[in-house]
């Protein structure tokens, strides 16, 4: 399935693409919840009553719908540093050891479709797609073996990042770098797991005003998202709806000669296989 959250009369919803665009599934079924965090909470027979609903004629047409972030507030957002190995080589730094582990909070999420605003604070706005993973059952010391039965599903995500902030301020503040407004998009869609035949073999891509900046594939990932999930819930508990960034590509932006950052009116597209493309144009901060 491809669900997504979207905003209607009646408020946010979860829906679920069908053949000519969305169905609201909480009017479809007044049985499923209205929340998509609710309804992966559910487990397996509330995405089978969702999942019920694809035969049914769409609410309202893709390019109708306004998409909020697919899981709009998360408990967690955590992110994953240098997990390409050209993305680490490109960036001068040496392949960790062990994964590099930072947060975003929910107030950065934005929609596909919804813009990314570009903060007063920072002259560096730099893009980075990412493959994001999207908790499914809740867990703690989770083995890499039973890892993916966690997942609920996969989405495109992008981990736009003010360099300035973090790379040059005092002690790098990775933090509030990476955790400005709209600096985290996510979707349009939440790709349930079923439908994604190996996560570790998706091409993924993100493009600048219809000009390819990054393109690889997740085979290059230095740690597997078993690995990053059973790493990170030696730490804390996975919650059903927490969002994982698992890393991005080479590419970026800041390590260009003469480095590449986001201005009012570009259009950065984050495609990944089997997943959609996140479409997001960029804007000033009033």
């Amino acid at each position: 399935m491809k669900l997504a959250t979207i905003q209607t009369a009646a408020g946010p919803r979860a829906a679920l693409q069908v053949e000519g665009g969305l169905v609201d599934l909480h009017a479809a079924d007044p049985g499923l919840p209205p929340d998509l965090q609710q309804l992966l909470a559910g487990g397996e027979e509330l995405l089978e009553r969702a999942a019920a609903c694809a035969g049914r004629e769409p609410d309202l047409k893709e390019q109708e719908a306004h998409f909020l972030p697919v899981v709009p507030n998360p408990q967690k957002i955590l992110c994953v540093g240098l997990n390409y190995a050209d993305h680490a080589r490109e960036s001068g730094a040496e392949v960790p050891p062990e994964p590099v582990i930072f947060s975003k909070f929910a107030s950065a999420l934005a929609g596909h479709g919804q813009p990314i605003v570009l903060p007063r604070a920072s002259g560096e706005v730099d893009y980075e797609a990412e493959l994001v993973v999207v908790i499914g059952r809740r867990g703690k010391h989770i083995p890499e073996q039973q890892a993916l039965d966690h997942v609920a599903g996969y989405a495109c995500g992008h981990d736009v990042s003010a360099r300035d902030w973090q790379l040059r301020k005092p002690g790098g503040q990775w933090l509030l770098g990476k955790t400005f407004d709209t600096f985290a998009p996510v979707g349009p869609y939440l790709v349930t797991r079923d439908e994604v035949p190996d996560p570790h073999q998706l091409d993924i891509s993100l493009r600048l005003n219809s000009e390819t900046m990054q393109q690889s594939n997740t085979r290059e990932l230095i740690f597997s998202i078993p690995q990053l999930i059973a790493y990170i819930s030696q730490v804390m508990t996975l919650e059903v709806g927490d969002l994982i960034f698992t890393g991005t590509p080479s590419g970026v932006g800041f390590s260009r000669k003469p480095p590449v950052f986001l201005t009012p009116g570009d259009v950065a597209e984050v495609e990944i296989q089997h997943l959609g493309t996140l479409r997001n144009t960029v804007v000033a901060e009033e």
